[in-house]
């Protein structure tokens, strides 16, 4: 981007890292989007009603070694290598994921070359009860003996050791803090970095989406309240996760971790770096209801409040990264929202959910669905549509069993999080 006077309000995205079961990179990951591949499989040692459990996982010593070799090309100096191996020893398989996917963003940044004041960077974690599987780690040794639990307990129980650990390695000293919106983190995460660029308070802001580490008791809980799919299909589980499609029957858990960096047009410009694209803003609304029935009337109101905020019309849009969590209430009352905003111009949006291919992420999924709404938009493509055989509702533009080349101007990417939470984050191309 050449140099030139700005008005201090536009922000952007300048890097972008990724980690999920079948992407060690963007490179990898952009691959996974184009040709549709799948990474969800069986949950090792995560057991629902009695059988394997259904979903895309994270391997520990994939992650390890991913995030040794982001390490190795990030060309750091000693002194942040051994930070890095004394704070991630004791760290969890997500803070570890989440480690990996900064290191990716912050050299496609070129934070490392061109470093920002520590004062000058925000750092925002995605996701809240991140620590399920910790606890039941713990859990054994307490039982045996209050004096045998470890004292490193009472650090790593608490969601903000994400902040604590990603702040000390990469040196971050402006604001900082986790934010939980159930299913919707990620967005909300998101629009709360934009704020803070647009408000002057930092001038470049670190996202991390970080792993729902759930043990076997969280699963069995969505799946008694009819959240979690995976009976129809397990035993052929890369079919389960099925947004829009009459055989959906449930959320598939899909492990994995995102980093978006956000960046103000002045800190863009000064430091000389490309961004990737705008990130004109996001809605965040709430439907007063603390049920996980999703609200109609709230979708709309959010999308159509968040397009009027920028005097968008709805045949601007391009393409909509649906939230498209494979629940049968939750999809019908998404594309029912997007019919009521778009009207007649519906049947020509394009329309995926990443969560096809990945599973759904959680509290990282708007981040991880935000890292992919942007490579479709570089590259010009909309990924397939996984396992849409069969169609809930008829007109909808939905991208097919492979890829279609697509050029992008503005683009949504939907999340909903349980307890009424509705948000969408609105790109706009370079």
């Amino acid at each position: 981007m050449q140099k030139k006077k700005t008005n201090g309000n536009n922000v952007y995205v300048t890097g972008m890292g990724v980690l999920t079961s079948s992407a060690r990179n963007i490179e990898e990951f952009s691959s996974d989007l184009i040709h549709g591949k799948s990474g969800i499989g069986i949950l090792k040692g995560k057991i629902v009603n009695g059988r394997d459990a259904v979903g895309a996982e994270l391997d520990v010593e994939m992650v390890r070694n991913n995030l040794r070799i982001h390490i190795e090309n990030a060309a750091l100096p000693e002194d942040t290598i051994q930070k890095i191996k004394k704070c991630s020893h004791r760290a969890s398989k997500s803070i570890k994921a989440s480690l990996s996917c900064v290191a990716e963003a912050y050299m496609q940044a070129e934070l490392f070359r061109q470093p920002v004041p520590k004062e000058r960077i925000g750092l925002i974690v995605a996701g809240s009860n991140l620590t399920y599987k910790i606890r039941e780690e713990y859990l054994s040794s307490y039982l045996n003996g209050f004096e045998y639990l470890s004292p490193y307990y009472a650090l790593r129980f608490l969601d903000t050791d994400h902040v604590g650990v990603i702040s000390e390695i990469y040196d971050i000293g402006g604001e900082g803090f986790t934010i939980g919106g159930a299913s919707a983190s990620g967005n909300l995460a998101i629009i709360k970095a934009h704020q803070l660029l647009q408000l002057g308070i930092v001038d470049v802001c670190v996202i991390s989406g970080a792993v729902a580490e759930l043990t076997s008791m969280e699963l069995q809980g969505f799946y008694n309240i009819g959240a979690l799919g995976g009976r129809k299909y397990a035993d052929f589980p890369e079919l389960a996760s099925r947004p829009f499609d009459r055989g959906h029957e449930g959320f598939i858990l899909g492990e994995a971790s995102g980093c978006i960096i956000l960046e103000s047009e002045a800190s863009v410009v000064s430091r000389n770096v490309i961004p990737l694209v705008k990130l004109l803003g996001g809605k965040n609304s709430l439907d007063g209801n603390r049920s996980s029935n999703p609200s109609l009337d709230g979708e709309i109101n959010m999308m159509r409040a968040l397009l009027k905020e920028h005097s968008l019309k709805p045949d601007d849009i391009s393409y909509i990264n649906a939230h498209g969590s494979s629940s049968p209430l939750g999809d019908e009352t998404e594309l029912r929202a997007i019919k009521n905003i778009f009207k007649s111009n519906f049947s020509s949006l394009w329309i995926n959910s990443t969560k096809s291919l990945t599973g759904h992420c959680l509290y990282s999924a708007g981040i991880v669905e935000a890292i992919a709404t942007i490579i479709q938009m570089n590259k010009g493509f909309v990924h397939p549509a996984k396992n849409l055989e069969s169609p809930i509702l008829e007109g909808f533009l939905f991208s097919s069993k492979t890829s279609a080349l697509v050029d992008m101007k503005y683009t949504l990417s939907n999340s909903f999080g349980f307890g009424g939470i509705n948000s969408s984050v609105l790109f706009k191309n370079l």
